[in-house]
């Protein structure tokens, strides 16, 4: 059983930067996504970046060029490194993993999700 515990969430102001983590413990798998997903209140589950075992990323185009996705070399720890935090990206945010297949960004394809980590961007 795969587990998946995310860090780093907080309160910034908008512009600001904060640095989320996941770490993996149990089975993991080489050869599958990774991915970051948030959910706003009131909204749907979102995707915002996916990472391949050949490190090859899909981001939302949401975050294009502020976001960056990123995997530690043992493939255990997932980081997403958020720069210019907008109010708009205030929501609650997840990693998946456990890709069963098809979009890397929905997720519907991930079976296992860690608790999440708040991340609050004021005005």
């Amino acid at each position: 059983l795969l587990q998946l515990v995310e860090s780093g969430g907080g309160s910034v102001q908008s512009g600001g930067s904060l640095r989320l983590s996941c770490s993996a413990s149990g089975y993991t798998w080489d050869n599958y996504y990774m991915a970051w997903f948030r959910q706003a209140p009131g909204k749907e589950r979102e995707g915002v970046a996916s990472v391949g075992a050949d490190g090859s990323t899909i981001y939302a185009d949401s975050v294009k060029g502020r976001f960056t996705i990123s995997q530690d070399s043992t493939k255990r720890t997932l980081f997403l490194e958020m720069n210019n935090l907008k109010p708009e990206d205030t929501a609650m945010y997840y990693c998946a993993a456990g890709f069963r297949g098809g979009d890397s960004l929905d997720p519907s394809s991930y079976r296992y999700w860690g608790q999440g980590t708040q991340v609050t961007v004021s005005s």
